[in-house]
This record gives C-alpha cells, sequence and structure tokens, in this order.
C-alpha cells in the first residue's frame, strides 16, 4: 500500500507501508547504526519516537529470541530505505514485516532516507505522521500541527512492580526508566542479585532492601519531567554506591545541580567516539538521546567530568568527587555493541566492593 511521511514542516517523503498499516503520530529521529536493528526497535529509549534507519537495508537477518531490549517495543514506527522481506540467518524466526505486525508498529520502505536525515540534521528533530496516500493530506496536517507529544513516558515503560534476577554475591538495585535487558545480563555476568524496582519507589524503600549498590537505567523522554525522582537520588547517594547510564545520567546530573537541555538533533547510534579524560582512552559507543547536561551548569567543586564526545565535545560522563557516584550518557551494555566500554560495569562492582569494605559489610 502506498504510504506518505508528513513531517510537521511541511515536507512529505513517498513510500511503501508494511509492518502494521495503522496511521501513527510521533517525534521522528534518526540513527547512524549499521546492524542491531532488533535491539534499537526495542528499547524502551525510542518511546513515542519514529525511528529513521540511516543505513540503507534493514532486516537483513530477521528477529530472533536473543536480541529483544524489551518484549513490548513502544516506538512509533519504523522508516527505511529498503527491507529485507527474506531475511538469512539461522535464528531468524520471523522477519521485519510479520514482526511489525505483531507489534502494532507501523513501517514505510522506499524512503529517500539520506534527504530525510540531511532534512533532521539542519532543522532538528520533528513530529512527523504516517498515513495513506489517499488521506486527506490537509487534515492530516492539521492533525499533526495539533498534536501533543505525551510527557510522561517513564510512566509508560517502567515496571509497574519489582521483580528479581537471580544471584549470589553483590545485591544491586536497579531503578528502571525504560531499562535494556541487555543491562541485566550484564550485572547477572557478574553474579549479582538483582531487585528491579519501578521509577517512583522511594529512597526509605530502597535503603529498606539494604543493596550494596544502585543502578538508575536508560530510558525515554525529558528528564526535567521527573522531578520527584531527584529527591531520591539525593537521598541514596550518600549512602550506597550509584550508577547511572542515559536518562539516569542525566538524573544524577539534575540532582546534583546541574541543567539538562534538548539537543537540536540527539546522539543515536553505534558509532559515537567518546574520550574517557582519566586515562586519554578512546573508545566506541551505542548512544540513543535527545538530551545532554549542560556543561556551564556543572559546580566543579562538586562533580568531575569524566567522559566527552568527541564529535560534539558534550558531556557524556560524570562523578561526585566526594560520593561513590558516577554515570555515564551512553550505553556501557553494548546492546547491539560495540563493547568498549562494558568494562564500566566491573568499575561499579569495584566501587561497590571498597564500600562494602570500608562498611565493614
Amino acid at each position: 500500500m502506498d504510504r506518505i511521511l508528513l513531517l510537521e514542516d511541511g515536507s512529505l517523503f513517498k513510500g511503501k507501508g508494511f509492518g502494521s498499516l495503522i496511521d501513527t503520530i510521533g517525534e521522528v529521529v534518526f540513527t547512524t547504526g549499521v546492524t542491531g536493528y532488533q535491539e534499537i526497535i526495542t528499547d524502551q529509549s525510542y518511546n513515542g519516537q519514529m525511528i529513521v534507519f540511516n543505513y540503507p537495508s534493514i532486516g537483513n537477518t530477521g528477529i530472533n529470541r536473543n536480541d529483544y531490549e524489551s518484549i513490548e517495543p513502544t516506538c512509533k514506527a519504523v522508516i527505511v530505505k529498503e527491507f529485507a522481506r527474506v531475511p538469512s540467518n539461522w535464528h531468524n524466526q520471523m522477519n521485519l514485516d510479520e514482526f511489525l505486525k505483531n507489534k502494532k508498529i507501523p513501517g514505510i520502505t522506499g524512503v529517500d532516507t539520506r534527504k530525510l536525515m540531511h532534512l533532521l540534521q539542519n532543522k532538528g528533530v520533528m513530529r512527523g505522521t504516517i498515513v495513506d496516500a489517499h488521506d486527506d493530506f490537509k487534515h492530516a496536517f492539521d492533525q499533526l500541527k495539533a498534536t501533543v507529544l505525551p510527557i510522561q513516558q517513564v510512566e509508560q515503560v517502567s515496571t509497574s512492580r519489582a521483580y528479581v534476577s537471580p544471584g549470589n554475591e553483590r545485591t544491586i538495585i536497579v531503578i528502571d526508566f525504560g531499562l535494556k535487558h541487555s543491562l541485566l545480563k550484564e550485572l547477572n555476568k557478574r553474579n549479582c542479585q538483582v531487585t528491579v524496582l519501578p521509577y517512583g519507589t522511594t529512597a526509605e524503600s530502597i535503603l529498606n532492601l539494604e543493596p550494596d549498590g544502585v543502578l538508575l537505567t536508560n530510558g525515554p523522554g525529558n528528564p526535567n519531567d521527573l522531578p520527584t525522582v531527584l529527591t531520591m537520588i539525593q537521598a541514596i547517594q550518600s549512602e550506597v554506591p550509584l550508577f547511572a547510564t542515559g536518562l539516569g545520567h542525566q538524573l544524577m546530573a539534575l540532582a546534583n545541580g546541574c541543567t539538562v537541555v534538548k539537543m537540536k538533533v540527539g546522539h543515536r547510534g553505534l558509532n559515537h567516539p567518546v574520550k574517557d579524560l582519566a586515562t586519554g582512552t578512546f573508545y566506541l559507543t551505542a548512544q540513543n538521546h535527545g538530551f545532554l547536561v549542560d556543561s556551564d551548569s556543572i559546580d566543579q567543586t562538586v562533580l568531575a567530568v569524566t567522559h566527552i564526545e568527541l564529535n560534539d565535545g558534550s558531556i557524556e560522563g560524570i562523578k561526585h568527587r566526594y560520593l561513590p557516584s558516577f554515570s555515564v550518557q551512553f550505553n556501557p551494555d553494548a546492546a547491539p555493541g560495540p563493547h568498549d566500554a562494558t568494562h564500566l560495569f566491573d568499575q561499579f562492582m569495584a566501587s561497590v566492593d571498597d564500600w562494602k569494605e570500608k562498611k565493614g559489610v
């Protein structure tokens, strides 16, 4: 079926529908990842967003049971130059078209994604809608312009009840803002006893579980919409070691007096170069964020910058100077890669062990 992608600036892109054929509205963003489309689509940090894949052919290896970052993805659409109707991989269980149909996510193929990406780079991310080619464009455009995108995105993707991922060593509490399953895998590799809690859990409830450490996960949306979380972070960071990634990094920064601002385009992809300022090491990272910590807002007497993005110099990591708390903007769990930064989980484990030793636990 012929379908249309219409943007709020009036730009129009023609293509063919696949996946679900429902109409949809969301924020149009692009990712530069060449591989890992299943992990990208199922990453809850894309909640409410229409994902443009920069790489021209998507779906070549199908969908398999091992690469889910969540079971029920909440992105709004998948936009590609070409999707593979007949995937080839021994893990394959279904093709991308079948998967998107099952999850009620629209797709559109045949789009000039290079032109679309350049448009977004120049004008910034914007709202978009996918409709049938025979629909009334004026009505669709009016609906798009009138739509206010939701802001309580974390509430949609965070777990509603606590659950445990068993292990035998360190007791780690994970606060779920829209976590990726690969994050839990990294903690399981280190034999942690993990308890995942809803994002609105109070500091008192967390500390009553006597954790050895707390991890704040990635997630979607604007961290400034979560003011009550900041009180929780301020209370726990002085009591136990804290590690935060993605949205969790932004929330830790806010809790320590920083300002977080929206980016024109955002960082989304698997090839973002980051420098570790302590060691001088460079590594590639997986990123998915549309907000960043304003470098001018950092109180250098409280926080130290640990990582920067080499393309634009933006803040990619901070640590507290007096408390065992640190965070990174990127996804060190490396799904769908690269694996350059997985050592940060070992750094978190070392921080936990050092804190336990000092406490005599």
